[in-house]
């Protein structure tokens, strides 16, 4: 049998495409910093823009533009991001801390 019919191959390629999404945004949910339940620890504020400048997107690893900074109930920071090649919203959740335990 030849390949498959290019629709066929389209719609299979389509799937492939949305299942790494998904697997790369639930990595990213797991990751530091990906949800409230895993901030990133930052001794000050100051440092925040830093991080978030060397962060990529996990969909494309595009450049992430800094939208706002919020602080949570909790105290924690949330960095509301966007990214610069495929304009995918999201935030990144700092927590203030010491650089090492005492």
């Amino acid at each position: 049998m030849a390949g498959k019919r290019p629709r066929t191959q389209r719609r299979a390629d389509a799937r492939a495409t949305r299942k790494l999404i998904h697997d790369r945004e639930r990595l990213w949910s797991l990751s530091p910093g990906g949800s409230a339940a895993r901030p990133i620890t930052v001794v000050s504020p100051a440092v925040i823009d830093a991080r978030v400048g060397a962060m990529r997107c996990p969909q494309c690893e595009g450049e992430l533009a800094l939208r706002e900074h919020e602080a949570s109930p909790s105290g924690d920071r949330v960095v509301s991001v966007r990214c610069k090649l495929c304009h995918t919203p999201r935030q990144i959740w700092f927590r203030l801390g010491s650089a090492a335990p005492s």
